[in-house]
């Protein structure tokens, strides 16, 4: 069909056959061959391919078309830059394989890819960016926490923090630092639930990692957390906003200093609530967010008086 299209555009804009002076000259887009619609005589055998050139090698790629490969990214063992032996069965001239040929090129493809993993460096890798590529889907978090993620797990181990420790800590650990880092809400106990480990084994591995890469992170903003908890609680957009300027006024009298974010989030959400006589319990809204009851309690009663309401 491609080719069809192709040829009705050449023969618009080409001069007449040379030989017979009556056809018009039509491309074959298959084979490059430039030649005459009526007398059949071909100008041209190689023409230079004027399209966009596709690089596919599975099946979804191709059905995919994209104009370049995947770009690098910390995120592969390989940061994407390892070549692959392609699916086509075809020669340089399109023509394809021999059946002999096809099981030669059938076991190379296989001892190619076994080849791409042969250190235990990228086995490592290979098996923590599975894990991180886990929870990323678990947890809905975009490339950039991805990318900082990887970047922390290859300065960890190029420091040889791995050695001696379990793969996924260290995964989850630079997981939780990266979100800190950019300033995702996502809490300790997100991220452990989510690559199903202990909550203090995450912690033992994020202190390490601090103190071993010297890592700087900024304080977490409760702001940040509001909108995650009232979309998990199903709270109304004006309860939300009204937890955010609640939550503007403590900043400014500095009183959330030393709090934990997600429990002063929590609390201002449910101050709002109770101040717009929205139906939602402490339970609710501790279950969203991840906290006690008690802590609420708490962090409400101090909000309440602090903002003298």
């Amino acid at each position: 069909m491609n080719s069809v299209i192709h040829m009705t555009q050449t023969a618009r804009n080409s001069d007449r056959c040379p030989r017979c002076a009556k056809g018009a000259m039509l491309t074959d887009g298959s084979t490059g061959e430039m030649f005459c619609n009526t007398c059949g005589f071909v100008a041209t055998e190689r023409v230079e391919e004027e399209g966009p050139e596709w690089r596919s090698f599975s099946k979804e790629e191709g059905e995919n078309r994209t104009r370049t490969g995947t770009p690098t990214s910390l995120a592969m063992h390989d940061m994407g830059l390892a070549t692959i032996i392609g699916q086509a069965d075809k020669d340089a001239s399109g023509k394809p394989l021999t059946s002999s040929m096809k099981s030669t090129i059938e076991r190379l493809r296989t001892w190619d890819s076994r080849s791409q993993v042969h250190e235990p460096v990228d086995r490592n890798f290979r098996q923590a960016f599975s894990e991180l590529d886990r929870l990323k889907d678990k947890l809905a978090l975009s490339d950039a926490v991805i990318e900082k993620t990887a970047y922390i797990y290859r300065k960890a181990l190029d420091k040889g923090l791995v050695r001696g420790r379990s793969i996924p800590g260290l995964v989850a650990a630079a997981l939780y630092a990266a979100c800190r880092n950019t300033e995702t809400p996502r809490t300790l106990t997100d991220v452990a639930t989510g690559i199903n480990i202990k909550r203090k084994d995450v912690a033992r591995c994020y202190r390490l990692l601090l103190r071993e890469l010297d890592l700087k992170m900024p304080v977490v903003d409760p702001i940040k957390g509001v909108a995650r908890i009232a979309s998990i609680a199903d709270l109304s957009e004006k309860t939300k906003r009204k937890a955010l300027e609640f939550l503007k006024e403590a900043s400014r009298i500095e009183v959330s200093a030393g709090k934990d974010p997600m429990g002063l989030a929590a609390a201002a959400l449910y101050l709002a609530c109770v101040m717009l006589g929205e139906n939602k319990t402490q339970k609710d809204i501790a279950q969203a967010a991840g906290v006690t009851e008690v802590t609420i309690r708490n962090r409400y009663k101090g909000l309440k008086e602090a903002l003298k309401l």
